[in-house]
């Protein structure tokens, strides 16, 4: 799939904890056929970075391993590549650490780390197929991306059997999925003919050769780097140095301001959004929702910029896609009604939610942005000052006859979304201008479901649409009915023994 370029904020002004999970073990499924354990070489496709050799002497408890690539932002970062070992000193700050390499070019400086881009040494994290925190339809999107080849795979914590885990591989255009079942005796097993005393040893085995399964394990799947603030140095500071920042080029603009394609520090892509004079308390409403935000359907905000002529907003960013198929827009609508679900648990009403307002990144990560127009919500309702202006075609009835916005409100605009989404960007409401769309939606009527559309897709749009607010769904049913969508089936695992 070729990739249009466009740029998502990224950046997170909310530190953020890493989430880590142990390597327990739970119970085995039975021992009443004959095993045979598992002792064998490696593919030399499956590399790992989990070896210790030749380290100086450090508290193993502080050395943590490198999963990506990270080059220096300011003096004060410190370089790194993939599988190099590093000493953290200090932790002061959740996103940023302070420390020192012990082996690569770096080795034997000192600096400041993204958290997010290292993990404990001899950890399941560290191994590259290991994908922590990764839910099935996760999986499956993850190998389905063009840079993973017949053969890819990752091992992921099951869903629903803690201490077990589930072994996920792509074939051809599909992705088949098998429990890992544990032993009571501390081993590991996908069919009972052959057990194995690590996962590392199972992996080992089914990348020398299929054993059952639908293909030999190839190469692990592709890892993408995990977003990041700007820099260390600006964790604690909401303003940067105006010159810091070089506008490149115009993306659009709107109601309260423009949005560049930046540059900050010579080093990192970004983009700026522009705050026009006359409106300066929208940019510090959305400073102060996203404050708190660490949750990832949602842009992550770095830093403003004061000028005499406006305020400029920046976050990191990457480039974007546009080419979807349908499983790729259900996917982006889950991702979408996952954000708002967040803003919803907050009580906050977002009051533009359209598709202009989602940014759509890299592998076809989307997030909710630009909340210029969003409020807190004060007895589930806010009600809009007189004169205030708002997108008729994607508010709801009662907010455009009453003036009255609630998380309901922002259901129904998530509806019209999803009509842009399954129409691959076209006007809601066809041929129609604003005003007969306001006349129309007072008659009862609704758009009818668009070419192409699957009437399971079209049903939830509808959902969203029903005239009393109280009957719309919550954001957070939302986000499971497209998580969900297809997955009508609940055993739909492979078992190897079958083979």
């Amino acid at each position: 799939m070729r990739k249009s370029t466009f740029i998502k904020f990224s950046s997170d002004k909310r530190r953020w904890q890493r989430h880590q999970t142990s390597d327990s073990r739970g119970r085995s499924f039975g021992n009443s056929r004959r095993r045979r354990r598992f002792t064998g070489g490696l593919n030399s496709n499956i590399q790992t970075i989990n070896t210790v050799t030749n380290i100086p002497h450090a508290d193993s408890s502080r050395c943590y391993v490198a999963l990506f690539d990270y080059t220096s932002r300011t003096p004060e970062d410190l370089n790194f590549k993939t599988g190099d070992k590093l000493e953290v000193l200090d932790k002061s700050y959740d996103e940023w650490w302070m420390a020192k390499a012990l082996s690569g070019r770096s080795m034997g400086k000192q600096g400041y780390i993204p958290s997010n881009y290292v993990v404990p040494m001899q950890s399941m994290e560290s191994e590259t197929w290991f994908f922590t925190d990764t839910k099935r339809t996760d999986a499956e999107k993850l190998l389905m991306l063009p840079a993973n080849k017949h053969g890819a795979f990752l091992i992921r914590d099951s869903e629903s059997q803690k201490g077990h885990y589930s072994l996920s591989v792509l074939d051809e255009n599909t992705v088949k999925h098998y429990k890992i079942r544990s032993l009571d005796s501390g081993g590991f097993f996908i069919s009972r003919r052959v057990t194995f005393e690590s996962l590392s040893d199972l992996v080992k085995h089914y990348s020398n050769v299929d054993d059952g399964l639908c293909v030999r394990l190839r190469s692990p799947c592709e890892k993408t780097p995990p977003t990041l603030g700007l820099s260390y140095n600006t964790v604690d500071h909401w303003e940067i140095e105006r010159s810091s920042v070089k506008l490149i080029k115009k993306l659009g603009a709107g109601q309260f301001g423009e949005v560049y394609r930046g540059l900050w520090n010579g080093t990192t892509p970004v983009a700026v959004k522009t705050l026009k004079q006359a409106t300066p308390h929208y940019g510090i409403n959305e400073s102060t929702i996203l404050l708190f935000k660490k949750e990832e359907k949602h842009i992550r905000s770095t830093a403003a910029v004061s000028f005499n002529q406006g305020a400029k907003r920046v976050a990191s960013g990457r480039d974007a896609g546009a080419t979807v198929i349908l499983k790729i827009q259900v996917d982006m609508a889950a991702q979408i009604a996952s954000g708002m679900a967040y803003l919803e648990m907050k009580n906050y009403i977002h009051r533009d939610l359209a598709a202009r307002n989602v940014l759509v990144g890299e592998n076809n990560t989307c997030k909710v942005a630009d909340f210029g127009l969003a409020r807190t919500e004060n007895e589930s309702v806010y009600e809009a000052k007189e004169g205030c202006k708002f997108p008729v075609k994607w508010t709801a009835p009662e907010a455009i006859s009453l003036s009255q916005f609630t998380i309901k409100s922002d259901v129904w605009s998530f509806g019209i979304l999803l009509y842009e989404i399954i129409t691959y960007g076209k006007m809601p409401y066809p041929g129609m201008v604003n005003f007969q769309v306001v006349q129309e939606l007072s008659a009862g009527y609704r758009m009818p479901c668009p070419m192409n559309c699957p009437p399971e897709f079209y049903e939830i749009m509808k959902e969203c649409w029903k005239e009393n607010a109280s009957d719309r769904p919550t954001f957070e049913t939302l986000q499971w009915k497209f998580e969900d969508f297809f997955d009508t089936d609940s055993t739909a695992y492979d078992d190897a023994n079958n083979f």
